[in-house]
């Protein structure tokens, strides 16, 4: 083997010859180096099953061989199911190197735990929640178990860049450092990341505000990919069945015949149907298994989502794993982490992507062992009447799905993280976790900890200032004598709650629970309307509802036939400027396919291609190349080919003028009004005359999104969603382009 593996510990170069390699991957000989040194913080940013694991232990590993005095390599995950993975994948190397690996949290064995309290060595693998858990309720173990600390390790770093769990994350392992007096010689911290677009934004994210060395590792190479999508028309029927009345006969229609061609294309094999939502995953799951029903044969259809029991959803995982029965599993963003779920033959959507970069990363659990990853996009546009909308004529659907795949194929580009963020909620919390760690802590300490060194650096020392007057105003803090910090009784019921540590919304929710058997399915939020007597699709299977207890939060049901999933809330998500506008490139362009090697790629079917011709031949009709307000019927249309903040920002502008708007799929509709004087309007507002973003969001009634939200003062919570739901700026630098061009 190459050099690089003659730097690993000779109890590491025995566990690799056992595995039967041959050599190392290119990416993990990239890393053995930087990583065996702990000079710099390393991103090693490549697919799924490319050897990011590896790339990163592997060194981290004989770094710390033959120490024995606390814990070597802290492993933070986002989920405790790739907690109890990497603990399965590192039991054999820490048996050859006679290491300690401890996983750590909520399910976690109570003899571990104690082993690792009374003796903590080796490796610790932890969620942010657990670890910050350790920090408010026992510093002093901290403090001394991680006395020898040589790495962090963060699994999925992607999944955190730039919400309130990732800024939690970074405020974690700065306040670690600040523990142990680490602050001129830091951790190395170790990313492993899929690859996203701005990998120079994600590294600098890991330490902010800090000058330490940071290293980029890139490998996996490039995509070897099978693609098809293929195009529906939903078309309406007289039978209703007992179908939900929110949801059109023509939808079920249209998805049952996508549940008869996946049956076809599937079944025999292992695979993932990702389904966006919930709802729309237990619908695909219980249509599949119907299929399977119908024509006499075992089930391999399984749906898989956050509300289902741990013990419903690792029954799912190691039948996968374990690969010895065909396997489909139907889900939402749930696999697509890096789970250890084998070997698996293909991906299909049956909805629009998001984003490019969870479509990549769904990609990146088929193609393993040399060959070619697949995927089937499955998209349903309604049939064209006298009374469509201009979404359905556009066929907005497809267009996002080609628009996606055109980015991730040919320019490799990836959302990047949002770097305009306040997450005040984030930092309230944090407030009340210092004062709980420290028992009582002066406001400058908190100031330095966490803003003027730390993650919230956006934040002003006008508005820290404000929102420690405001947490004491609601007895979160309490100063006493000295001048110190100390929670108030308020303060101390929320600390004291098992809840706390998350900085994510945890809703109260209903515990599904087979009658007869006493087996719990899973949860649902417990403002789902649910009555005795309805019948619900979930876990794969169809139920009545039988008894509904609010005071024990329980739901008894039986099995039935019939039934529709339940509404779960909470999955939707934002699309970027950037998708926008390469849909915009698409159709000026009048073409679909992708260039790859110097020839242009077909990669959708005879129905995708008429419905994408059909909703080329609209914009060309009513002449959107050089048009951004168009009137039809009695309304009008304002398609800005922009992403979600700067449509919400339109529609908020166009608010506040009287009008009335609807906002859907990056189409403002605003009623009653006239072309004229919408782009009048607009074009009222300019670099000199145009309110903020936080005055914007002062119109907006409900703006509580982040689980502390609550309890900010009302000009913070401004500021915070106003920051992330509007883009004033990128809305005036539109309209003024738009202007000039003559398309407003």
């Amino acid at each position: 083997m190459a050099d690089a593996f003659q730097l690993l510990d000779s109890g590491v170069q025995r566990w690799v010859h056992r595995q039967g390699w041959t050599d190392l991957r290119d990416i993990q000989k990239k890393a053995v180096e930087p990583v065996l040194s702990g000079k710099s913080d390393v991103v090693i940013s490549a697919s799924t099953a490319a050897g990011k694991t590896e790339a990163a232990f592997l060194p981290a590993c004989s770094a710390v061989a033959g120490e024995a005095d606390g814990f070597g390599i802290l492993y933070l995950s986002p989920l405790k199911a790739l907690i109890n993975d990497q603990y399965r994948r590192l039991e054999s190397i820490c048996d050859m190197l006679d290491m300690e690996v401890t996983p750590w949290h909520g399910d976690s064995s109570q003899s571990k735990k104690k082993s690792a309290r009374q003796y903590p060595k080796g490796i610790l693998l932890i969620t942010p929640e657990s670890l910050e858990s350790r920090l408010v309720l026992d510093p002093g173990w901290v403090k001394a178990s991680f006395g020898s600390l040589r790495y962090i390790i963060i699994d999925e770093y992607h999944c955190f860049v730039g919400s309130e769990r990732g800024t939690h994350l970074l405020s974690l392992m700065h306040r670690l450092e600040n523990l142990l007096g680490r602050q001129r010689s830091p951790i190395p911290r170790i990313a492993l990341s899929a690859t996203l677009g701005d990998m120079n934004g994600v590294m600098s994210s890991l330490r902010p505000n800090s000058d330490f060395p940071r290293l980029l590792i890139t490998g996996g190479g490039g995509m070897n990919l099978k693609l098809q999508v293929r195009g529906y028309v939903s078309r309406i029927s007289a039978e209703r069945g007992d179908e939900d009345p929110e949801e059109s006969s023509e939808e079920l229609l249209s998805d049952l015949q996508i549940a008869r061609e996946l049956y076809g294309i599937l079944r025999g094999d292992s695979h993932l149907v990702f389904a966006n939502t919930r709802r729309r995953t237990e619908k695909f799951a219980v249509l599949l298994s119907d299929l399977c029903v119908e024509n006499a044969v075992p089930n391999e259809f399984f749906p898989h989502h956050g509300s289902l029991s741990k013990e419903f959803r690792e029954e799912l995982e190691s039948r996968l794993q374990k690969g010895r029965l065909p396997t489909t599993a139907v889900c939402t963003m749930t696999l697509e982490l890096g789970i250890d779920i084998g070997k698996i033959k293909s991906v299909a959507q049956v909805a629009a992507p998001n984003s490019v970069s969870s479509l990549r990363q769904r990609l990146g659990r088929s193609g393993r062992r040399g060959e070619p990853a697949m995927l089937s996009v499955f998209i349903t546009e309604k049939e064209l009447t006298g009374i469509s909308g201009i979404v359905d004529k556009l066929r907005m659907e497809l267009l996002q799905s080609i628009a996606i795949i055109h980015l991730l194929l040919k320019e490799k580009w990836y959302e990047p993280p949002d770097p305009g963020l306040f997450h005040f909620s984030t930092l309230l919390h944090q407030v009340l976790a210092m004062t709980a760690q420290w028992g009582g802590v002066r406001a400058d300490q908190l100031w330095s900890v966490l803003c003027e060194s730390g993650v919230f650096s956006r934040v002003t020392a006008e508005q820290f200032e404000a929102l420690l007057r405001h947490m004491g105003k609601q007895h979160l803090i309490t100063q006493i004598s000295g001048g110190e910090l100390a929670l108030g009784p308020e303060g101390e019921k929320i600390v004291g709650h098992y809840g706390f540590y998350a900085v994510f919304k945890t809703p109260q929710e209903y515990r599904i629970v087979i009658e007869e058997e006493g087996k719990t399915l899973g949860t649902l939020p417990i403002d789902s309307f649910l009555l005795p007597g309805q019948h619900i699709i979930f876990a794969g299977g169809r139920w009545e509802v039988r008894d509904v207890d609010m005071e024990k939060r329980v739901v008894c049901v039986a099995p039935t036939r019939g039934g529709n999933p339940p509404r779960f809330g909470g999955d939707g998500m934002s699309v970027h400027d950037r998708v926008r506008q390469e849909m915009l490139r698409i159709y000026m362009e009048g073409d679909h396919c992708v260039e790859s090697g110097g020839k242009r790629r077909e990669f959708m079917d005879a129905a995708a291609k008429r419905l994408f011709s059909e909703g080329l031949r609209f914009f060309r009709d009513v002449g959107l190349a050089n048009k951004r307000v168009i009137g039809l019927g009695k309304d009008v249309y304002l398609i800005p080919w922009m992403g979600d903040k700067i449509v919400n920002t339109l529609s908020v502008l166009l608010n506040m003028g009287g009008y009335k708007t609807n906002k859907f799929a990056g189409v403002v509709e605003i009623e009653g009004a006239s072309s004229s004087d919408v782009s009048s309007h607009l074009r009222s507002f300019s670099k000199d005359n145009r309110p903020t973003n936080a005055e914007l969001a002062k119109l907006v009634e409900n703006k509580q999104a982040e689980k502390y939200d609550h309890l900010l003062p009302e000009e913070l919570l401004n500021e915070d969603y106003g920051a992330r739901a509007f883009d004033i700026d990128g809305t005036i630098g539109w309209i003024a382009e738009t202007t000039e061009r003559g398309y407003i």
